[in-house]
């Protein structure tokens, strides 16, 4: 009886030590979780980590891994870019990596939700364009801050481009975002009243030529200049769909006063006398 009941002791014993260990291991594995060194965790939704607040250490290596994202997208393309590509340029692990992101669709959602952001405050930014030389300074300034978002967002943009042909979640986010950018033109287009322009095919036209001919000036397929580019484009839009005037194609700024026209040099004219034609007037007709 003795035994026994020593023995029945001792299974318990061992039992609750079990268990004690059993909770420890438990604890200590989702304590590597939080850390950034357990096993994957993976997520059918996809972004664990954008669920949780994450400590310095984790928001860098997050970090790491969208920066790896971009070089991928730039040199592979949307379609053939590959987790571990990724993993690669990151220099990290395909453990880590699936503590931040579900998959590479995950990540590049990521990055697309930021550069939409950026776009539509950009879209926003555009204020009334009048057919007069304020409304054609606002279009080309507001022309080159979209160069400018355009050379830091490049890859994501032109990964957009190349994912709408399919049926992905990246692809519809490029779409929604084009939608989003393209309503705020039309809106500003609609404000013209030009005679015959479709606001909504005129900011369509201006969205694709604006979006192409930067990628073409970055990827060095056209020999032209930034100023080049945004001088030209400023003047098509702004005549074709803004109601602007033809200006002399030497004049070098506004400030002429009325009654003057610019010299082929770039200086104001003089108005011409009785029965005289300005050199100017008579070049641009030509």
């Amino acid at each position: 009886m003795a035994t026994g009941k020593k023995a029945t002791r001792g299974s318990a014993t061992t039992g609750s030590a079990g268990k004690r260990a059993n909770s420890a291991s438990k604890r200590r594995k989702e304590t590597a979780r939080s850390r950034g060194d357990g096993a994957p965790a993976r997520s059918g939704t996809g972004g664990p980590a954008r669920d949780r607040a994450l400590r310095a250490r984790g928001q860098r290596t997050m970090r790491r891994l969208l920066d790896a994202g971009v070089v991928v997208l730039r040199q592979r393309g949307y379609q053939a870019a590959r987790v571990d590509d990724i993993v690669k340029t990151a220099e990290t692990s395909h453990g880590t990596f699936y503590l931040y992101f579900a998959n590479k669709e995950d990540l590049f959602r990521a990055l697309a939700l930021d550069v939409a952001d950026a776009m539509v405050d950009l879209a926003e930014s555009l204020g009334p364009v009048g057919p007069d030389r304020n409304g054609f300074d606002e279009l080309r300034h507001w022309m080159g801050r979209f160069a400018d978002l355009y050379r830091r967002h490049r890859a994501v943009i032109q990964a957009w481009t190349e994912a709408e042909t399919g049926a992905s979640e990246f692809g519809r986010l490029g779409t929604e975002l084009m939608t989003r950018f393209t309503q705020v033109l039309i809106d500003r287009i609609g404000e013209t009243s030009v005679p015959g322009v479709d606001p909504q095919i005129a900011a369509l036209a201006m969205v694709a030529m604006i979006e192409r001919f930067n990628y073409y000036l970055l990827s060095r397929q056209t020999p032209v200049s930034r100023d080049q580019m945004l001088d030209t484009l400023t003047t098509i839009a702004h005549i074709g769909l803004f109601g602007g005037k033809r200006r002399p194609a030497r004049e070098a700024r506004p400030g002429g006063g009325p009654g003057k026209e610019a010299r082929p040099g770039g200086g104001p004219g003089k108005e011409a006398g009785p029965g005289k034609r300005p050199v100017t007037r008579a070049a641009s007709a030509r």
